[in-house]
């Protein structure tokens, strides 16, 4: 078997709108494509052998079994794929279960389809999955070991991508509100919402974490200070910068027992607590030296009790956690090694932060706290007697959290809002050392340690004991107060054609309001009147550079075929979805290859419009019309006929929709009609002439409508929209030429060379076309771009793209001019394959009063053409 090519989709896609996350890989059976599961010995053996937890897998019987039934009976190795590279995903901890396998129009080459988590270890479980069954096909056996080391890469790469416990927390919540959420290029930041409603967090810092705060925070010595300043209790102490101030740093703290530790350190690195004797003294400022980038280290005097941190968002304390040191309980058998061992087993510790809890590890720090107890690794503990690895309770080092949430004192309450806003902090962890929480701070000896900036949210949110606490709502909250938004409208546009230039149009109507636009076509990502980044910009990528943008307030998005299928969209629902046309091109691409595969993968964008927003469907579209059922929010139509079947029960209904109608471009609902303005009024109409333009024109009226654009602002923006080299580039661009005229325009398929033939037909002169076609399209497509060209123009220059797409020199020309042989043997033309020397052979071939009209490769490259000739040349009729 050969795997092809491997797709990873982020967004809703051609295989499933709700199922984000999916791997796609086009696999060749090559010698397995005719060998059914059942008919490969031992096959089902080795394969139940290996993974006997594919019992789980129901399949199409709908029962547990189900999959390893169809095994048995006979199914095909694409499938059995599937289902392997979900399950290595499973016992890796990583939850899927959706899967599709169909076979491709190439014999034996099937697209295998799975969920995945992280998107690096899903393409590697597919990998790993092919590795499997192959082995299992060729020798009836795969070795265990093999197995352990593809269970282990999985983890090591779901670890690797992993966003941490507090992250992960935040990124839950918004996900639960709906928030979208993105990762950022830089500094393991998160963007929530998107556009002009952005926030964004990098952990537990957010957006509101003031530098100042964040500074103070990380400042041990002036935290201690502001807030003894403030009257809040802090430990007795002091810094020092030399390890010759030592001695009398203690005498000043008041002696033994102290605790010494970095005054820059954070997380527990470097700190060392109940220091009773100068040996002990003289260590922990060499720990706490290396752990420092300032060589500052805090010398304070220790405090007797429980470790407990504090956590306060938005100046409301919503959560406490006892904190209890890395330890193990005896039980007059094990050593304390075997009962590390025997700790580190529990299902709930991993490495890291990667789970509940971390494994305690053995180092030479852990057997220092070992040894100050009178312990070693190999003493047996009696029964119930408790041996401490660490000194200090994090997390990180395999301490245990208990939630005291409840049992905080009123007053202990107080003083921790109140120093967290002394301090400044948005979200702010405060460690308190107390015998008793209970108890009020001052009764029983109890100090504020520290406080942090980005604290931990995995001890509140799953604490060994005790309530699990929900503390990413109140940042949530924070961040996103009642009513507030978090999404920009977006407005997603598809079709064979017209894309771009009805992107560009809504865009131009929605400026009209004053709002930042933001939009994305096939020759570029603009935000309000600039060009951000030049180029055929209409997939996911160029979506989010729009929805990352903090100044953008709408986003007009042109949504391509290929980007659908290669990632997915970039957003999971839209406000309105526009959906233009279906034809037939880039069929044969893609594992595309025929019509209603085309109309199937455009329908995504119709699917993903929320409940609450438009799908903007053709009526005059069979295949587009027929989208209408699988759409979740409401349904609007566009017709170039007032007396369209679909029109009329639609409006019956009170439906919503644009039509052509005596004229004009006019919005109906219900019982009753809008004029929006006559068409000849309308520049990118072509005075009335190209209707394939009112068609894209209403579709954009009808989209900014729908979004409650006012109809003033929509009828200013049909009437200065031009289309003109400046404002839509490559699409009906008319130049005067002073004795004749030159027509640039990017189609490049049967129903585009038509849509323009419409305009062309009406031309009173000579009418000279300047033809060619993608190499990459099918030689039936190629033939019947010939066949429209010899219908439409009376002189035909035949040309080819500078790509060739795979083919070979003159075979593209060779197949358009057996097109135009066909429909018109008579048919005046010649072929002059080289794109800039066609251009300006037919410009200087064209009669007196006549026509040209260039569909190009490079649309820059020919209106330069044009301009040379006239730098003055006149955009329109």
């Amino acid at each position: 078997m050969k795997i092809l090519k491997t797709l990873t989709l982020r967004g809703p896609n051609y295989w499933s709108i709700r199922r984000q996350k999916l791997i796609v890989m086009r696999l060749d059976l090559e010698d397995l494509a005719e060998k059914p599961s059942n008919e490969i010995p031992g096959f089902y053996d080795g394969l139940v052998k290996v993974l006997p937890s594919l019992i789980e897998h129901f399949c199409s019987p709908g029962h547990r079994g189900g999959f390893l039934e169809r095994v048995k009976q006979g199914t095909y190795m694409g499938h059995i794929i599937e289902h392997v590279a979900l399950e290595l995903q499973e016992l890796t901890r990583m939850p899927v279960g959706f899967g599709r396998t169909r076979e491709t129009s190439d014999p034996g080459v099937y697209n295998v389809v799975y969920e995945y988590i992280d998107e690096q270890a899903g393409r590697y479980a597919g990998r790993a999955a092919v590795r499997l069954c192959q082995s299992i096909a060729e020798t009836g056996v795969y070795a265990l070991e093999e197995l352990e080391q593809d269970l282990s890469d999985l983890r090591d790469l779901q670890a690797n991508a992993s966003l941490g416990p507090s992250t992960e927390t935040l990124v839950t919540e918004a996900e639960a509100r709906k928030i979208p959420w993105m990762l950022l290029s830089a500094r393991a930041m998160v963007q929530l919402g998107y556009g002009v409603h952005q926030k964004r967090i990098q952990a537990t810092l957010s957006d509101y974490s003031g530098i100042l705060a964040v500074e103070l925070a990380c400042d041990k010595e002036g935290t201690k200070t502001i807030l003894k300043d403030a009257g809040v209790p802090v430990p007795q102490g002091t810094t020092i910068q030399f390890f010759e101030e030592l001695e009398s740093a203690i005498a000043d703290v008041g002696g033994y027992p102290i605790v010494i530790k970095p005054l820059d350190g954070n997380h527990g690195r470097g700190i060392t607590i109940n220091i009773n004797s100068w040996a002990e003294a003289e260590e922990a400022y060499d720990l706490a030296t290396k752990e420092s980038k300032t060589r500052s280290i805090i010398v304070e005097r220790y405090y007797v009790g429980s470790d407990h941190r504090i956590l306060v968002i938005n100046g409301k304390l919503v959560a406490v956690a006892e904190r209890i040191p890395a330890h193990v309980i005896g039980d007059d058998k094990h050593t304390v090694a075997e009962l590390i061992e025997i700790t580190n087993q529990d299902p709930n510790r991993g490495e890291g932060h990667d789970n509940v809890l971390t494994k305690i590890t053995v180092d030479k720090t852990s057997l220092g706290v070992l040894e100050r107890q009178g312990y070693r690794l190999e003493t047996i503990l009696d029964k119930g007697e408790i041996a401490y690895l660490r000194a200090t309770a994090n997390l990180s080092t395999g301490g245990i959290a208990i939630d005291r949430t409840d049992d905080i004192h009123p007053e202990n309450h107080w003083i921790a809002e109140r120093a967290s806003k002394i301090i400044g902090l948005d979200i702010m962890g405060i460690d308190v050392v107390t015998p008793d929480i209970t108890k009020p701070l001052r009764e029983v000896n109890g100090v504020i340690v520290e406080v942090n900036a980005a604290p931990g949210f995995r001890m509140h949110v799953s604490p060994s004991q005790g309530l699990s606490r929900n503390v990413a709502a109140p940042v949530m909250d924070m961040l996103f107060p009642a009513d507030t938004p978090t999404r920009i409208p977006i407005v997603a546009i598809t079709g064979t054609n017209g894309k771009t230039t009805t992107t560009r149009l809504t865009a131009h109507i929605y400026r009209q309001t004053g709002k930042v636009v933001g939009y994305t076509t096939t020759d570029g990502i603009y935000i309000g009147e600039y060009l951000v980044e030049k180029g055929d910009n209409t997939g996911p990528f160029s979506a989010n550079v729009i929805l990352r943008d903090p100044t953008v307030e709408v986003a007009i998005l042109e949504s391509a075929r290929g980007g659908i299928l290669r990632s997915g969209l970039a957003f999971d629902s839209c406000d309105v979805g526009i959906v233009l046309n279906v034809a037939e091109d880039h069929l044969g691409l893609g594992d595309i290859n025929n019509i209603e595969q085309m109309a199937r993968v455009k329908s995504v964008i119709a699917e993903v419009v929320n409940a609450d927003g438009h799908a903007i469907l053709n009526a005059d579209d069979p295949l587009v019309a027929a989208m209408a059922p699988q759409v979740k929010g409401k349904v609007a139509y566009f017709s170039m006929n007032p007396d369209n079947e679909i029109i009329e029960n639609h409006l019956r209904r009170g439906g919503l929709a644009a039509v052509y109608e005596n004229g004009y471009l006019s919005i109906l609902e219900g019982q009753w009609t809008l004029r929006i303005e006559q068409a000849t009024n309308v520049p990118v109409t072509m005075g009335g002439m190209a209707p394939f333009m009112i068609a894209n024109a209403l579709a954009a009226c009808l989209a900014a409508f729908a979004q409650g654009v006012d109809i003033e602002a929509i009828r200013q923006g049909v009437r200065t929209f031009k289309a003109n080299a400046n404002q839509t580039p490559g699409r009906m661009n008319l130049f005067n030429l002073g004795d004749y005229h030159a027509l640039v325009d990017y189609a490049h398929n049967p129903a585009g060379y038509e849509a323009v033939g419409e305009f062309v037909k009406n031309w009173k002169g000579q009418r000279l076309g300047v033809v060619g076609g993608p190499g990459d399209r099918r030689d039936e497509d190629l033939i019947l771009l010939g066949k429209i060209a010899a219908q439409v123009f009376d002189r035909i220059i035949v040309k080819e793209d500078d790509d060739k797409r795979g083919r070979d020199n003159g075979e593209v020309a060779d197949l358009i001019i057996k097109g135009i042989v066909k429909e018109n043997p008579q048919a005046q033309y010649e072929a002059i394959l080289e794109e800039s020397e066609a251009l300006e052979f037919g410009l200087d071939k064209v009669e007196k009063g006549g026509l040209v009209v260039i569909f190009p490769e490079s649309v820059s490259q020919a209106i330069s053409v044009i301009k040379k000739r006239n730098p003055l040349a006149d955009d329109g009729l």
